[in-house]
């Protein structure tokens, strides 16, 4: 790998940055994180996360400055196999995730990650979201099977943490182009309202709020309650909804709120909570595609590493973390996509504007998988 690195400057887009060097082999080199802060440097939650990519790989060289505003990272080979990993309660799991989502069927060994603290915090993508979009995502391109699956063991909301999640991926050598390009109608609602060491009611309570926005667009809406007890349920107070919709293609569109973390602001009840939701599901909807806004770039990175074959799909309204994300891809893969929008007319009732996303994979092999 003695292809020259990349220099970056600050801390944003710290993980898509560090996750394509990981996957690509180009080393990267980051600079000026947070110099001009009282508090220069790495953040715990970063750390934390470098730690989990350590833990996951073999042979990554990681260095930074006694500041902690430079770092090194040379990445090594994708070993997985059985992790364990402590995640920084700053930031819940779904920060931590995310990036292991992208990483996981490229490992040498089936990934079996067991992953504590926060499972629930108002500002990552909870491990329910994950669950019940990330991995539909995995399946159409290829990623299934027995050994794919995310659970929820125990529940931790922020700030305490406390919670466990169990994820485990099977390897892939290469992932199959897709065509995304008809999301289809929304055929059924699904979701779950949780609560944790408050009363079981609340979840009811943000059911009911959440079937009184939607009852009105669809009849078939099953919401379900999760109330975990005692060690199930970590160490802080708090509830929350994640809303998924199905589409007849298998499209999941989702959307979640959490309540307030304890001490930090006005508590929210229930009923608005759920409300809400459900008008951030609408909202979800209208921008549709067929990759919804939370798995942007996680369809885009099997896009680019599948094989060289054609690969299509429709997003809606691109996040500017996805375009950032574009940026990134075009430095460690020189990829380029072909971006179309999509205006739909006013009476085919499509929502927003959509964007086609057309790429030639890069033959990405994973060459770290041994052949049994």
């Amino acid at each position: 790998m003695a292809s020259q690195g990349l220099t970056y400057d600050g801390c944003n887009f710290f993980r898509q940055r560090l996750v394509l060097s990981t996957l690509s082999g180009k080393r990267v080199k980051i600079r000026n994180i947070r110099s001009k802060d009282d508090n220069p440097g790495l953040r715990d939650f970063e750390a934390s996360f470098i730690r989990l990519l350590d833990k996951v790989t073999n042979g990554t060289r990681i260095e930074i400055n006694q500041t902690g505003t430079v770092l090194f990272y040379q990445p090594g080979l994708l070993f997985g196999g059985v992790v364990e990993h402590e995640c920084n309660t700053q930031r819940s799991v779904g920060y931590y995730l995310e990036a292991l989502l992208m990483l996981a069927p490229f490992m040498k060994n089936p990934l079996k990650a067991v992953l504590k603290g926060v499972t629930n915090d108002p500002t990552d993508p909870s491990v329910d979201q994950l669950k019940y979009t990330s991995i539909p995502v995995m399946k159409k391109f290829g990623i299934d099977g027995e050994g794919l699956e995310l659970k929820v063991v125990k529940r931790g909301m922020a700030p305490g943490g406390g919670g466990e999640v169990l994820f485990t991926c099977p390897v892939r050598k290469t992932l199959r182009p897709v065509q995304l390009s008809e999301p289809g109608k929304i055929k059924r609602i699904r979701g779950i309202a949780y609560s944790v060491r408050v009363s079981p009611q609340m979840a009811n309570r943000i059911v009911d709020s959440a079937r009184s926005i939607l009852n009105k667009f669809i009849p078939d809406i099953y919401i379900y309650t999760d109330h975990m007890k005692g060690d199930k349920s970590g160490k802080s107070p708090g509830f929350g909804l994640t809303l998924v919709a199905e589409t007849l293609n298998g499209t999941f569109l989702s959307a979640e709120q959490v309540s307030t973390p304890q001490g930090q602001g006005d508590p929210v009840l229930p009923e608005d909570l759920g409300r809400n939701c459900a008008k951030l599901l609408l909202e979800e909807i209208y921008r549709g595609g067929c990759i919804d806004s939370a798995n942007q770039s996680l369809a885009l990175v099997y896009m680019t590493l599948g094989q060289q074959d054609v690969s299509k799909a429709l997003l809606g309204h691109l996040s500017p973390y996805t375009i950032e994300f574009l940026r990134h891809m075009r430095d460690f893969f020189q990829m380029m996509f072909k971006i179309e929008t999509q205006k739909p007319s006013e009476d085919e009732r499509k929502g927003g504007d959509k964007v086609l996303m057309t790429c030639v994979g890069a033959g990405y092999t994973n060459i770290s998988k041994s052949i049994k």
